[in-house]
C-alpha cells in the first residue's frame, strides 16, 4: 500500500504539470503580433469586440476581424455564422501567417476552432 502511494503522488503531480503545459493560450493579440513565432500553428484563444465582418452565403469561408483593446487580427472560420459587427466573442483557434518577409509577418489570422459569444 505504501509503495501505491510513492507512485500515485509523483505520477499525479506530473500529469497535473502536463495537463497545465498543453492548455490553451490567451496572448493578447499585441503579443500575437510581436511575437508570431512563438505563436505558430499553436492553440491561442482570444476575446475581444468584432470590428468588422464578411462572408458569401455559398463559399465556406467567412472573416472577421477582433479587437482586444491592444491590437486587432483577422480570424478564418470555414463553419458556423459570421459574428455581427459589434458582437463580444472568444475565438479559440490555430495561429497562422501567409508568409514571413524580412523577420516581418504577412497575414497574421487565427484559423477558427472554436467561438463563444459574450454578453455586450
Amino acid at each position: 500500500m505504501r509503495t501505491l502511494t510513492r507512485l500515485t503522488v509523483p505520477l499525479a503531480f506530473t500529469l497535473l504539470i502536463a495537463g497545465c503545459a498543453l492548455t490553451t493560450r490567451h496572448p493578447s493579440i499585441a503579443e500575437l503580433k510581436y511575437n508570431p513565432g512563438r505563436y505558430q500553428d499553436r492553440s491561442v484563444e482570444v476575446t475581444g469586440r468584432v470590428t468588422s465582418s464578411w462572408g458569401i452565403p455559398l463559399l465556406p469561408v467567412k472573416l472577421y476581424k477582433v479587437d482586444d483593446g491592444t491590437g486587432e487580427v483577422t480570424v478564418f472560420a470555414q463553419n458556423g455564422r459570421v459574428p455581427a459587427k459589434g458582437s463580444r466573442v472568444s475565438v479559440r483557434g490555430k495561429v497562422k501567417e501567409f508568409a514571413t518577409f524580412g523577420g516581418q509577418s504577412i497575414g497574421l489570422h487565427i484559423e477558427q476552432e472554436h467561438i463563444s459569444f459574450r454578453d455586450r
